[in-house]
């Protein structure tokens, strides 16, 4: 029983609307699924991913009112996103910076070509370069052409002030590996420490960066709420035992209605899930019209009128 690797990240936006644009129009990622908040469902949840919304591509949004967000440690960093090669991050270059979006340089970082950035939330993002590894689903409506579609989510970083305790959790409990260490971009004198899941490689790391000068975060807009991490179908109930045998306070068991759920933190106190592949996006709407109007779980469909009701525009 192993997580396989990134299953989806959770950030905050205050700006629905323009969050919708930007990482349609913009970033060019498919929205898969528009639905709300299943524990606020005075929010939109929206989700972006690959043509398909494959486990490991999508990148989600709560609506929120909040205040920005104040950054520090016990946080989630920075959210990595996939794309082949130079010649990719070359193009993103440019449309980016075309489109008014404030970036870094190409450079190469724990020895992938990586390209910092951020909405215009403060949201902190990166493309790296995946060397074109697993399978790719590029959206055909995509205003991105295929080659240089963003093929799904890549590391994950995140900070705390003490290593030790999450290191035991994600080593002794999720069983993750320590694979490597490179310095912080910010700050050679620190260290990142590299887990893998699974297979390893882009799609399948946690960065973890060990920062104890930094004031601890506040979360808000531009922030992250959580990180998911994949597992079979067939594995799901017995991480939520091993969860409870290992004495990890948890959420128990959720039902998402496209997928199956385990909410906890890890000791700095950063919210982690645990999330099956399965049912998946497909289960209540037609492949080819994903995304395309408000879906409800089922459990929600008979306050369906009261909520459409309170939800804003987004197109």
């Amino acid at each position: 029983m192993n997580l396989i690797g990134i299953h989806h990240l959770t950030a905050i936006s205050a700006a629905i609307r323009d969050n919708h644009r930007f990482y349609t129009q913009t970033l060019g990622m498919r929205l898969v699924k528009r639905s709300v908040n299943q524990d606020d469902v005075s929010a939109y949840h929206l989700f972006y991913a690959d043509a398909k919304g494959t486990p490991g591509t999508d990148l989600t949004f709560f609506d929120w009112p909040v205040p920005r967000e104040t950054r520090g440690t016990r946080a989630i960093a920075r959210t990595h996103l996939r794309v082949n090669g130079l010649a990719a991050l070359e193009f993103w270059t440019g449309l980016l910076r075309e489109r008014g979006v404030a970036t870094g340089e190409i450079a190469e970082r724990d020895g992938r070509l990586t390209l910092d950035f951020e909405d215009a939330e403060g949201q902190r993002l990166a493309l790296v370069d995946d060397g074109g590894a697993g399978p790719a689903f590029p959206w055909e409506r995509s205003p991105v052409p295929a080659a240089h579609q963003i093929r799904g989510l890549g590391p994950i970083l995140i900070s705390v002030p003490d290593l030790r305790p999450t290191d035991a959790l994600l080593r002794g409990v999720l069983g993750m590996r320590p694979e490597r260490e490179y310095p912080h971009p910010d700050d050679a004198r620190q260290l990142v420490h590299v887990y893998a899941m699974g297979a390893g490689g882009p799609s399948s790391e946690l960065h973890v960066a060990v920062q104890a000068e930094l004031r601890t975060a506040r979360q808000g807009s531009g922030g992250v709420h959580h990180v998911a991490f994949r597992t079979a179908d067939a594995d799901y109930d017995a991480w939520a035992e091993r969860l409870n045998s290992m004495r990890v306070a948890n959420s128990g068991k959720v039902d998402r209605y496209w997928f199956h759920s385990l909410y906890f933190r890890e000791p700095n106190g950063i919210l982690f899930e645990i999330a099956s592949d399965g049912p998946g996006f497909s289960v209540d709407e037609d492949p080819t019209t994903l995304g395309e109007t408000v879906v409800l779980p089922p459990f929600l469909e008979p306050q369906r009128d009261r909520i459409l009701a309170r939800l804003k525009p987004i197109d």
